[in-house]
């Protein structure tokens, strides 16, 4: 490879690294490298370099169909960056979440990626100690992260309050994977706040983001007398409109639905869902950029804040 480049081994070494050369140097050594059909062992450049290469991500359910394209986004933009993604599910539960943010931490990830289930708890403040740590959608309480990636659940959740009450709804259900287990998600906070504002009666339910079982919980708030819905997935809210059909009721003529994340499936519904959209690409964008940062050494810390936009589609009457 070096006689190849006409550049010395360390040179060549730190190019495939991505490290301590130009990007020029770094491109035109992978060139070669893919010419030559050059392959670097993983295991000796881990033991070189004391890293692994791979990058944990801790998604809080992939039953989500949002968080799964997230995935899909982040390790394709981690493996543009020479560095793979270990992709684990903690299906909504905060314990089984903890579990596995512990065992990727031994198995000595570079760094990780978390959306949590459960932002408040102690571990992150531990886990950050020993680990760059970048979370996604809200910040972890009381630790040091590499950086975030949070939503203005603030303004998320009054664009779509304001929403229902200016077309007329006073009672809204509100569909939200949180459990009893983390009351203090910041959204559902924020909710309460400001349906006192807007004067609205609000009844917050968990709905499980499983399709199955998020038509479950959307049937019996119909049956309960709720027209209206704002569900903290769109995954959730394709439930109320299984539920919906199932009792012949129609969207947005009976029942009008907002969702929360605007996933590409939402447009293609009869009618769309009118929902909130957090534009996805650049959160892959600034998690993979932090991240990537981070496990190369650099200290300085990034926030960077999702500001949201209302898709208004047609599902709220």
């Amino acid at each position: 490879m070096a006689k190849a480049t006409g550049l010395s081994p360390a040179s060549v070494s730190y190019a495939l690294r991505g490290m301590q050369v130009s990007e020029e140097t770094i491109e035109r050594v992978r060139r070669v490298a893919a010419e030559l059909g050059y392959e670097a062992d993983p295991i000796a450049r881990a033991l070189a370099s004391g890293r692994t290469g791979m990058i944990g991500l801790l998604c809080g359910s992939l039953e989500d169909l949002w968080q799964q394209a997230l995935a899909v986004g982040i390790g394709r933009a981690l493996k543009d960056n020479d560095r793979y993604a270990l992709i684990l599910d903690a299906a909504g539960d905060p314990v089984r979440e903890r579990t596995l943010a512990r065992q990727l931490r031994d198995q000595r990830v570079d760094a990780l990626i978390v959306q949590p289930v459960d932002p408040a708890a102690a571990l992150w403040a531990e886990l950050c100690e020993s680990l760059p740590v970048v979370s996604i959608g809200d910040g972890l309480a009381g630790a040091r992260t590499a950086g975030e990636v949070v939503f203005d659940n603030r303004a998320g959740v009054t664009l779509a309050l304001e929403h229902l009450r200016d077309r007329g709804h006073r009672r809204v259900a509100v569909l939200t994977p949180t459990r009893a287990s983390t009351p203090d998600r910041p959204a559902d906070v924020h909710v309460l706040a400001e349906a006192g504002r807007l004067g609205l009666d609000i009844d917050v339910v968990t709905a499980p983001q499983a399709l199955t079982a998020a038509t479950r919980v959307a049937d019996a708030m119909l049956a309960g007398g709720h027209r209206a819905f704002f569900c903290f997935a769109d995954s959730i809210a394709y439930g109320v409109y299984a539920a919906s059909a199932e009792r012949g009721l129609r969207i947005p003529l009976d029942v009008s639905v907002m969702g929360y994340d605007d996933h590409p499936m939402s447009g293609l519904l009869t009618p769309g869902l009118t929902t909130v959209d957090w534009d996805i690409d650049g959160i892959v964008r600034a998690a993979v950029r932090t991240v990537v940062a981070a496990a190369d050494g650099n200290t300085r810390r990034r926030r960077i804040v999702q500001a949201p936009e209302l898709r208004e589609r047609g599902s709220v009457g």
